[in-house]
């Protein structure tokens, strides 16, 4: 089953995004919230031993090394600058520090849809969660009253086309496809040439992600990806990596790869409801200088959120 209705669906539809976003990450508010909180309350003034036990809370919730380092420096000169002495109050300056760590200029973690036509590319390993973002990203769009086609490009992965048929079966969405086996790109020719024909706002790609075979992997989205450019140059593009909280610094080594051949406009990330380190999207943010533009905190189709940078500290950091 690749969808799981809760119970309690209607008070899930009904729960505000915030709490929702709370919600998922509570994992990491345990991990990250709770520890600084315990840190800070009651510490007492602010010296190098606070810095350094702030540095090990960030690392062990997978800020990242670098990440946690450059987060501190920003910290100690807003203290300097405020001239803060209790460490009771380190707290507020930390939320802006991450702020600023995630926020590029808003408008870059937003998904372009300002304009018609728009393709969008969704590239990533398998078991990231591909196909399941392609279909919560479907219900996103067509809440901004735009009509949607999806390409069922990852013709190698068993089941993958089935998966895509029934994402696009529940919200009465079209679906290029081919055989399995089938050339991907070929794939995704025919769903512009339909996209074209019907006027279609938002073009859905899926594609492979069998990063064992790196090579033929990166060959077939550069090919996918002239393909794009040769037939739907008039589409605003996003290519959107999806990658697992869960797995930490592989979801990292995986961005840098797929970085190499995909010009990457946007992360999704994955499951961070499934880990206690969601402190990774800081050093993802960081690493690859792309805009975080989708979260997903929960199974539930509404759990899929636009990123954005204070809401998710003051979740993250809020107990």
């Amino acid at each position: 089953m690749f969808f799981k209705k809760e119970k309690n669906e209607s008070e899930s539809n009904t729960k505000g995004l915030f709490q929702r976003l709370k919600d998922g990450l509570n994992k990491t508010t345990k991990e990250l919230g709770n520890k600084l909180d315990g840190l800070l309350v009651g510490y007492g003034k602010i010296d190098d031993d606070l810095y350094e036990e702030l540095e090990e809370i960030l690392i062990m919730s997978d800020v990242g090394y670098d990440a946690t380092i450059n987060a501190l420096e920003k910290l100690k000169q807003k203290v300097k600058e405020n001239r803060v002495e209790d460490a009771a109050q380190v707290k507020s300056l930390l939320k802006e520090v991450l702020i600023e760590l995630l926020t590029v200029e808003q408008s870059d973690h937003e998904l372009n849809l300002l304009s018609d036509p728009t393709v969008i590319l969704i590239v990533g390993v398998n078991g990231v969660g591909k196909t399941t973002t392609i279909g919560k990203l479907t219900d996103y769009c067509k809440k901004q009253n735009k009509n949607v086609l999806l390409a069922a490009g990852d013709t190698f992965r068993a089941g993958a086309i089935d998966q895509l048929e029934i994402w696009g079966n529940r919200s009465s969405t079209p679906v290029v496809k081919h055989q399995e086996g089938s050339d991907p790109a070929a794939v995704i020719f025919d769903a512009i040439q339909s996209a074209k024909a019907k006027e279609t706002q938002v073009l859905i790609c899926d594609t492979a992600g069998r990063l064992h075979n790196k090579k033929n992997l990166m060959n077939e989205l550069n090919k996918i990806f002239r393909i794009v450019d040769r037939e739907y140059s008039e589409a605003n593009k996003e290519v959107l990596l999806v990658l697992d909280a869960t797995t930490g610094q592989n979801a990292i080594q995986q961005a840098k790869t797929f970085g190499e051949v995909a010009p990457i406009t946007g992360i999704v990330l994955t499951k961070l409801d499934g880990t206690a380190k969601g402190g990774i999207i800081i050093q993802i943010a960081q690493t690859l200088g792309v805009p975080v533009k989708f979260i997903g905190v929960g199974e539930n189709i509404e759990d899929l959120q636009p990123f954005e940078a204070e809401s998710f500290v003051n979740a993250l950091l809020d107990r």
